[in-house]
Formats: C-alpha cells, structure tokens, sequence
C-alpha cells in the first residue's frame, strides 16, 4: 500500500453513441476515447481484466456511451495518475432474465433490450481500485461522489431515459426517475454497499458475471429539490 495520497476527482459526460469507444493499448492503434474515458478504462483494464481475468470483448459495452464515468488522480506526482474509477448507467436497464436465464433465452428473437416495466433505476456499475491503492476507502468515496451527483441531476438523468425511448424502444410511457438505485455487487463487497445504506433484494438471486458471484442491492436517494 502506498502512503495516503492526494485525491483529485473527474467526471466524464457520456460519450454518445456517435463515440468511437476502444480499449487502451500499448501499441499504435487510433484512440479517440475522450481524456477522462481513455483513464477510466486503463483502470478497467487493469483490474477487470488483468487482475480478475474477465472477458476483454466485453469490458466496453452498450452502455458505455451513454454513462457517466468518475475518475479518481492521484496527484502526489508530478502528471496525475488515475487510481479509481466508477460508472454511473442511466435507466432503463436491461432485463435482468439476460443475467440469470441462458444465453439462448435470454437472448432470444423478440426478447427486449431493456426493462421498461420496473420503476426506472440508475445502475452503478465498473468500480474499480487500482490494487496499491486499496484500503483508503476509495470505493466508498466513490459511491458518495456518484450518489450526490445524480440527487442534484435528476433532470439529467431522465433525458438520458428519454434519448432512449425515443429511438421506439419504450412500449409504456416514461416515468421520472424517483431516486432508485440498483448495484450489481460482487458478494465480497456486499458489506460495503450495506454500509451505504444498500438493502440486497433477496428476489433478484446470486449469479455469475464473468465467474464472479453477484448480488442485486438497492437504495434510494433523497433527490435535490
């Protein structure tokens, strides 16, 4: 563990789906993610797929352009290196059978790229922590930095929803988002979301993301008037 460093923080809008979303790499392939993205995914990278050996296809997904990203610097040094990172997934969120049921089911012709029934939920998704630098509380701090940003931009968050019915996919009409959040917590830090004032919905089950067992958890926010 390094000592305790000084924190900076960053928040990248979402991309849009017009963004050309790659992973880092070493090499000389053409990287046009934005600043703050291109250092969320050296986090990503480094620990969803070096250390915890998930899938690289699948690290950038859908709903990467449309998300927001927090990245935490540290800043002891003379060029600000990033050491944590989380994503912020707007509703709606996709069905949660494309979890827990077979591929082949899930997946099949007809079955709906999101849920559109269920109260509309943010999602926080991709927390990582470089590992030299576990044991500050940087995920929580994290949490709390995602969290009180998204009580003061519902409005924000409801026009990213709205960008999505739009394109038709929305068989219902579009409710306001009233401050649910959803986690998909690897069951190791389950205690930790607890912590935050998470409950785990019990009805949602365990599953296996990448091999890693998970749990769904909720809260809802106090939104900013």
């Amino acid at each position: 563990m390094v000592p305790k460093p000084t924190l900076s923080t960053s928040i990248q809008p979402p991309p849009g789906p017009s963004a050309k979303l790659v992973l880092p790499s070493r090499d000389t392939s053409p990287n046009t993610n934005p600043t703050v993205f291109n250092d969320a995914m050296i986090i990503r990278k480094a620990v969803f797929i070096d250390e915890q050996h998930c899938t690289a296809d699948a690290e950038i997904d859908s709903d990467d352009a449309r998300s927001w990203h927090w990245v935490l610097y540290d800043d002891s040094a003379a060029t600000p290196t990033p050491v944590g990172v989380i994503r912020l997934v707007p509703p709606p969120q996709a069905p949660h059978a494309r979890l827990t049921e077979p591929p082949a089911a899930a997946g099949a012709q007809g079955a709906p790229e999101y849920d559109w029934t269920h109260e509309p939920c943010i999602k926080l998704t991709r927390v990582a922590i470089m590992p030299s630098f576990r044991g500050f509380g940087l995920g929580r701090r994290l949490v709390e930095t995602a969290l009180g940003w998204a009580a003061g931009h519902a409005a924000e968050i409801d026009e990213a929803a709205a960008q999505i019915a739009a394109r038709g996919e929305s068989p219902v009409t579009l409710t306001q988002w009233r401050g649910l959040v959803l986690v998909h917590a690897q069951v190791d830090v389950e205690g930790m979301y607890a912590g935050l004032g998470f409950a785990t919905d019990h009805s949602l089950g365990r599953w296996n993301e990448e091999g890693i067992e998970h749990v769904g958890m909720f809260r809802r926010l106090v939104l900013d008037e």
